[in-house]
């Protein structure tokens, strides 16, 4: 194995693996209007995705106490899991890089703002368990942009950060990846545009993730370490 490329590849998941952000964004809304009377833009509900749902929602609703914070919890919960029929579809190929990356002898994780819960029915839905050596949520961990969630990881398979990449689509992973001195690949077709990921110096920002395997192939001679993380 070239041993100038990266070993461990931490994937965000929604808006990065799959297809989600409208369902969220929906069940935010439906969530601030049922219990709190409050018509949230699409700008201000996307703009906390990645994070953990009750740091979302604290940013979102400032004013509101613990008790009220859950009940926003609960509703969105219940509309993103049970009501909504906004459909949250792998994207295109994933699966097949996903095949890919193993065969190649890539290990594959996951940092994610969805819960354990959460994560589990979507991989057990869609299959994908089987390809990640080991996964990480909010809840479990604190909340990105804090690197607990790849510190964790990196612990856990014994790799060092200079080995590793974050692929997100949000300013939450990119932060993320940045304090835990990890280097970091945007992904274009989830929350952020290129230009806003591009603020955080990741080494690409893909359109499509299904290229992460080709710039990976491409550019591992040349990959750059990181500086020491940056302190929260």
């Amino acid at each position: 194995m070239n041993k100038e490329r990266y070993k461990l590849l931490v994937f965000d998941w929604d808006g990065t693996l799959i297809d989600s952000i409208e369902r969220i964004v929906t069940s935010l809304q439906y969530a601030s209007r049922e219990v709190c009377g409050v018509q949230l833009g699409e700008d201000q509900a996307r703009s906390v995705i990645g994070l953990g749902l009750h740091e979302a929602i604290e940013r979102l609703h400032p004013e509101l106490d613990a008790v009220n914070v859950e009940s926003v919890a609960d509703a969105y919960r219940q509309n993103f899991l049970v009501d909504s029929k906004v459909p949250e579809l792998l994207f295109d190929g994933v699966e097949d890089m996903l095949k890919q990356l193993v065969a190649d002898d890539y290990s594959l994780a996951v940092a994610t703002g969805k819960s354990r819960s959460g994560l589990d029915r979507a991989m057990q839905k869609h299959r994908l368990e089987h390809y990640f050596a080991t996964t990480r949520c909010a809840g479990e961990n604190r909340s990105k942009p804090h690197p607990e969630m790849l510190n964790s990881i990196l612990h856990a398979l014994d790799t060092h950060a200079n080995d590793a990449v974050m692929i997100g689509d949000s300013e939450h992973d990119m932060r993320m990846a940045g304090n835990a001195g990890v280097n970091a690949i945007g992904v274009t077709h989830g929350v952020e545009d290129a230009e806003s990921l591009m603020m955080y110096k990741p080494l690409t920002c893909l359109d499509d993730i299904t290229d992460l395997y080709e710039f990976l192939s491409h550019n591992t001679q040349h990959r750059c370490n990181k500086q020491e993380p940056r302190k929260q």
